[in-house]
């Protein structure tokens, strides 16, 4: 038997101790109506509800509890770029309103350019760069970051991208010495080779893990 919305929203509480089914039942209703989605559908099964409503679901379950900190992999997933405009302002809004703290993972970088204060680009889960997200954008220090940027698509058609990264990911269970970029690096010289580059600052606000820092500019 599915579970309904309401539930679906509702046991989050439950695992927190609260088993008062009225408050719960109330508690969900009013999640439902903050991510916009009609109460009315409350005892109706997330089975029936848009790729878009169910992810506002998630929304309401994710924030039944008053986190500070909320974590979200891949949020926009799967919905059409319509809805992910939709479920990004719910989130900023709800942001806004509630004083939360988001931790945002994902692979669309203009989703990221958009959604993001502070931007944080791991590479075969190592930190190389971290700084405001609008610095990442215009002005990336470490040469992966640069590479990611050369890679999103460009509308217009005379933009040639100029993505240019041979060979295979590391792998993160056996990395190679120094860098682990270092194998499809185009900046790369002999010290990244050898020495793992330590998290450094760039420039004011922005720190990434590269040699090349250290080399006059």
């Amino acid at each position: 038997m599915n579970i309904s919305a309401g539930g679906n929203v509702g046991e989050r509480l439950m695992a927190t101790g609260n088993k008062h089914y009225g408050s719960i039942r109330q508690c969900a209703t009013d999640w439902l109506e903050a991510v916009e989605i009609d109460a009315r559908r409350i005892d109706e099964p997330p089975v029936q509800f848009s790729g878009g409503m169910r992810q506002r679901l998630q929304i309401a379950r994710s924030m039944v509890t008053n986190p500070r900190i909320v974590f979200m992999d891949e949020p926009t997933g799967g919905l059409d770029v319509s809805v992910q405009a939709q479920v990004l302002n719910l989130l900023q809004d709800l942001g806004e309103e509630f004083g939360l703290t988001y931790v945002f993972v994902g692979h669309n970088l203009d989703v990221v350019r958009h959604f993001c204060d502070r931007v944080a680009v791991l590479y075969a889960g190592r930190l190389v760069e971290l700084a405001e997200a609008g610095r990442i954008f215009d002005a990336p220090a470490h040469p992966y970051t640069k590479e990611l940027i050369a890679a999103v698509p460009q509308a217009d058609p005379d933009v040639k991208m100029n993505f240019n990264v041979e060979g295979e990911i590391a792998d993160p269970s056996n990395l190679p010495p120094g860098c682990a970029f270092h194998p499809r690096c185009r900046e790369c010289f002999g010290r990244c080779k050898t020495e793992r580059p330590e998290l450094r600052e760039w420039a004011p606000g922005q720190s990434a893990a590269c040699h090349l820092g250290e080399l006059p500019r």
